[in-house]
């Protein structure tokens, strides 16, 4: 069985667990296989956390939970040096954090102070903690999936943009449809019945685990993705809009304030080749780009006051470069 077909056996086996949120699950295995970490954005009980754990579930990975709260410290995060005596000498040993793990889900990021924040997404960028001189590295599969939501903000702390920008898709979640809430239902009644008198669940086989090296496989096909002249044109002229708006729209003049860096460049040609490859291509198409140009880009565009005024979204502006950018 080839990585593209492991792949989707994962994806199919996730769904399983969580009904009505597949575009959730593309994006959270796009991100994964683009070696990039997610800001999901959702209301509470929308399976976010239920997501990564079903993900942790089904593949060969350790998965740790860091639930940011205002009086979280930076080595809560990180892991410390801790004084050890042995045999009337003491020495210093680094004692890891929860960072060090395949999966990291960082609960509620915004609740946490700002010192918090940056020790956590300077391990995002740099794959590795610096502690008392040291220098320890993250393990090689290392995504974070970061979530937020967007009507709680009291007692908040907002990302920055230049943070922000370091996540590779800002993925928002919202409500299932009808017939998956039926289902999801059906899913946690019969999760029930699998327990038995003293609220145990029964013993069950165990899922057979995806090795982490088909991940790996899956990545070096991604890199072989062929990416046209035409194309890269394409995904240069998106980004260039978000800059230089008034060229191709005087709406999009008045609401864009601050485009996309050479980072929104970069993370839009690896998702781009991530989603080809997954619909089972060896090339990008425009439609491609289009597809999860959303997803990239949301959280690069910094808005007018005018636009958050009149209640423009980032979707809104996004829409209006794909409409007004032609494909080269």
């Amino acid at each position: 069985m080839g990585a593209r077909d492991e792949i989707l056996k994962l994806k199919s086996a996730m769904a399983e667990s969580i009904i009505g949120q597949d575009s959730m699950i593309e994006r959270l295995l796009l991100g994964l296989l683009a070696d990039g970490h997610l800001l999901v954005e959702g209301l509470p009980g929308l399976a976010k956390t239920r997501a990564i754990k079903a993900l942790a579930k089904h593949l060969d990975a350790r998965l740790s939970r860091i639930q940011f709260t205002p009086d979280l410290l930076p080595a809560d995060v990180t892991g410390s040096d801790i004084y050890e005596a042995n045999g009337g000498k003491g020495s210093f040993h680094f004692r890891a954090g929860p960072i060090f793990a395949n999966l990291v889900l960082a609960d509620e990021v915004n609740r946490a102070p700002a010192k918090v924040q940056a020790a956590l997404l300077e391990a995002m960028e740099e794959r590795q903690v610096t502690v008392g001189g040291q220098t320890h590295p993250l393990p090689t599969m290392f995504l974070v999936m970061a979530t937020e939501n967007p009507i709680e903000q009291e007692g908040t702390y907002a990302l920055p943009e230049a943070q922000l920008d370091r996540f590779l898709m800002h993925v928002r979640v919202g409500y299932p449809d009808s017939r998956s809430e039926a289902k999801i239902m059906e899913l946690v009644r019969g999760e029930e019945r699998s327990a038995n008198g003293n609220g145990k669940p029964h013993s069950a086989p165990a899922p057979a685990l995806m090795a982490q090296d088909v991940i790996f496989a899956a990545r070096a096909e991604i890199h072989q993705v062929t990416l046209s002249e035409a194309v890269s044109k394409y995904i240069v002229a998106i980004i260039q809009a978000t800059r230089e708006p008034k060229k191709f729209d005087a709406k999009l003049a008045e609401w864009i304030q601050v485009g996309a860096s050479p980072r929104g460049t970069i993370s839009l040609d690896k998702v781009s080749r991530a989603y080809a490859w997954f619909q089972g291509r060896d090339y990008v198409t425009p439609a491609d780009v289009q597809a999860i140009a959303h997803d990239v880009l949301r959280h690069r565009l910094v808005l007018s006051y005018d636009a958050l005024a009149q209640g423009i979204t980032p979707d809104q502006a996004i829409d209006t470069i794909t409409q007004k950018v032609a494909v080269a």
